[in-house]
């Protein structure tokens, strides 16, 4: 998985005060969390760009003035309700031997028959799946195939199964299927309904011949 460098300064207080003066100087109050004690330090806002304003899931090198390097991934994130302005983030440090739980993107790939030849939709349901995994093992995005979803098939995350991590989901959720289209359930709809007025009209038209039929039978009834 692809890292993006934060390069931080240690945090001598933790205030209100000592946090507002931070935040107007535009720089972010972050706490490190997984090793022996918090770490307190603040990160230029813009240098958070690229791991928060984006799709795509990343791990995070953080770069202390002292020269001291740290991997982590990005916890927790708040933001300001009105200005959407990053107010405070919380990172947990990454170590080698240690599984760590995080959400992926997920990935389509190929063409369902179902969308190309039965006129179905295909719906994303989680554009995210929650791992657990070994720093290493964590991959950049989760491959969804969808070459042999037909009309009316799902695809589960039991079918996306990998050696490298572990799904955080039931093996039923569903990740994405193929639906039939508003289009083709209307022209379904008409269809029945052009049917089912054929239908009447023949039924009535039966109807018709039969008492024109029993009237010439007995023409004295008639009279």
């Amino acid at each position: 998985m692809k890292s993006i460098t934060i390069n931080g300064s240690k945090r001598e207080s933790v205030g209100k005060v000592a946090t507002k003066a931070l935040r107007n100087a535009g720089r972010v109050p972050c706490v490190l969390y997984g090793g022996d004690q918090p770490l307190h330090f603040s990160a230029n806002e813009l240098d958070f760009s690229k791991l928060v304003y984006t799709p795509n899931a990343h791990t995070v090198v953080i770069k202390l003035e002292d020269g001291t390097t740290i991997n982590a991934v990005l916890q927790d994130i708040q933001f300001h309700p009105v200005s959407d302005k990053i107010l405070h983030v919380d990172f947990y440090q990454l170590f080698d031997d240690r599984e760590i739980s995080m959400d992926i993107p997920v990935k389509i790939q190929g063409a369902a028959p179902g969308v190309l030849n039965g006129g179905g939709v295909l719906r994303l349901n989680k554009r995210k799946l929650r791992i657990r995994a070994l720093p290493n093992n964590l991959p950049d995005y989760i491959i969804a195939d969808i070459s042999k979803l037909k009309l009316g098939h799902k695809l589960y995350t039991s079918q996306l199964q990998n050696d490298a991590y572990v799904f955080l989901h039931p093996d039923n959720t569903v990740v994405c299927q193929v639906r039939t289209s508003r289009a083709s359930m209307n022209a379904v709809e008409e269809e029945e309904d052009e049917a089912t007025a054929d239908q009447g009209a023949v039924s009535e038209a039966t109807a018709t011949d039969s008492a024109d039929a029993t009237e010439a039978q007995n023409p004295a009834d008639a009279e």
